[in-house]
């Protein structure tokens, strides 16, 4: 069972064409693109970088501070062992914020 020449062919197309339409999917050119222009690039790592640099220092900072609040809360509690402890924490971190000027 040979196939004739034309349904080769067809059949290459398709093939061809869902090879083309899956390569544009994958936005190789774009890349490509990127990698040839290293200005472009310098600056999209650049930019990427500094929101990923301001992201955490923002998350630290609220997961931070939720943290110091929920010690405060424990040391309000008056616990026999672990309040004192909570307790100097919560003293040690308020006279650095207190002492510390920018």
């Amino acid at each position: 069972m040979q196939k004739s020449d034309q349904e080769l062919l067809k059949e290459t197309y398709t093939l061809t064409q869902q090879l083309a339409i899956t390569l544009e999917k994958s936005r190789i050119r774009e890349y490509n693109e990127l990698l040839l222009s290293p200005r472009r690039l310098i600056w999209n790592n650049l930019l990427g970088g500094m929101a990923r640099g301001v992201g955490i220092a923002i998350g630290l900072t609220v997961i931070t501070a939720t943290l110091l609040y929920f010690l405060q809360m424990l040391g309000a509690l008056n616990l026999p062992i672990i309040g004192d402890y909570i307790a100097d924490i919560v003293r040690i971190v308020q006279k650095q914020l207190d002492s510390s000027m920018y």
